[in-house]
């Protein structure tokens, strides 16, 4: 079953948008997280790296709207977490990551290893997710 590129939620294969977020459905689509192993680790417990791909990433670079501006603006007077700040953040860190798994996939890999999330503000407003790892094929140990 694929998978929405923005907020994660389960597409059908005719959608031409996601049910939950409107998003309109690119090729390639996503499918589940199973395909491609993503670990933070230099290795997969129980697995054995058959063949290291390379370097893959994933990048996606995000602003805020004015309605988002406006509730972080209420939320950061009032104290505690900006949750709709949160949020947009959480929804580009798993856009990154889906990126990075699209070219994992494309180079014949079944697993990252290595993954490395970094999120950098470029200028005032625009704030740049980016997830690296080694693409690889891993295979059970016997």
């Amino acid at each position: 079953m694929p998978f929405c590129t923005r907020c994660g939620a389960e597409v059908s294969e005719e959608a031409k948008f996601c049910p939950r977020c409107g998003t309109q459905v690119e090729a390639p689509i996503l499918y589940a997280a199973s395909d491609v192993i993503i670990v933070t680790t230099p290795s997969v417990p129980g697995y054995k790296v058959r063949k290291v791909l390379g370097i893959v990433s994933g990048l996606t670079a995000r602003t805020r709207g004015l309605g988002g501006k406006l509730v972080a603006g209420v939320q950061s007077i009032l104290g505690g977490e900006v949750s709709a700040f949160t949020s947009e953040i959480e929804k580009a860190r798993m856009e990154a990551i889906e990126r990075l798994r699209i070219r994992a996939r494309s180079l014949g890999a079944n697993a990252v290893l290595n993954l490395d999330l970094e999120t950098s503000e470029v200028f005032e407003g625009l704030v740049l997710i980016s997830a690296t790892g080694t693409a690889a094929i891993i295979e059970p140990e016997t």
